[in-house]
């Protein structure tokens, strides 16, 4: 996964933006962060309304996808005009 960082307050990598295949998301913001013994994690909102949790592996220096939450889109509208909730 390749995710495009700035310097945290900390000297730690954190996300601006990822990608995901071809696609590239914004981080609209850090929604939160948590520690282990090896790895980072980072709760990101992204340009898309969803939210993402990104995993940093320190020793390896290795960002992956841990997590995906999809944006609730209440009283959407399908093509067929059924209303759906996602």
């Amino acid at each position: 996964m390749r995710v495009e960082c700035h310097t945290g307050h900390r000297g730690d990598p954190e996300p601006e933006a990822f990608w995901l295949g071809e696609r590239r998301l914004s981080v609209h913001s850090i929604v939160d962060r948590w520690l282990s013994a090896e790895r980072k994690y980072y709760k990101c909102a992204a340009d898309d309304g969803n939210s993402y949790i990104l995993r940093y592996t320190v020793d390896e220096a290795e960002w992956d996808l841990a997590a995906f939450t999809h944006a609730r889109r209440e009283g959407a509208v399908e093509p067929d005009g059924r209303a759906t909730l996602h």
